[in-house]
């Protein structure tokens, strides 16, 4: 679909990509990734601890072959959300995180998001996606709505005051078919 290039994921590797995800995370543009003051060791350590959940997975977005973007799916059962809301079968949360860059590409943030979604809506078991990102991030609820993110309520998370939204396959269908 997307013209800007071909979007592909692979899983994390922790040890081989830490040091790329800490320039990521760190950068100004990462602020409500929460990991400005990371060392590179925390960084890995991190993603050591996500590699060896579960319930929550990480991968690196890769836009022609290149690394371009973090992703991360999880249970919202077992991670991030638990007991702030009712999980429902078929539900996966998500986060995702365009690496910075001085030559920008329009449209190239929301082509990101699109893959993410089609990504985990290539799971046939999973019928809704969940997020929660910061009520300050205008930006990534601008990103959300317009593929197909609806916000429900306001939650209380230890680290941040969060908006959570769902998207079905059906509204995320519905927003792609009107984005062509």
């Amino acid at each position: 679909m997307s013209t800007i290039g071909t979007f592909t994921v692979r899983p994390l590797v922790p040890e081989k990509d830490a040091e790329l995800l800490h320039r990521w995370v760190t950068h100004p543009k990462a602020a409500f990734w929460m990991m400005q003051d990371a060392r590179l060791e925390d960084v890995e350590r991190e993603y050591m601890r996500i590699a060896a959940h579960e319930h929550h997975h990480a991968y690196l977005g890769l836009h022609d072959g290149e690394p371009a973007f973090l992703m991360e799916k999880y249970d919202p059962r077992y991670v991030e959300l638990v007991g702030l809301y009712e999980p429902e079968p078929g539900d996966v949360g998500m986060h995702f995180l365009v690496a910075p860059t001085d030559r920008p590409v329009h449209g190239f943030t929301r082509a990101v998001i699109t893959a993410v979604m089609e990504e985990l809506f290539a799971d046939p078991a999973v019928r809704r996606v969940v997020v929660e990102p910061d009520v300050g991030n205008k930006a990534v609820h601008a990103l959300n709505a317009a593929v197909g993110f609806e916000p429900e309520r306001e939650i209380d998370k230890p680290e941040k005051r969060a908006l959570l939204s769902f998207c079905t396959r059906e509204q995320f269908e519905a927003a792609r078919g009107a984005a062509a």
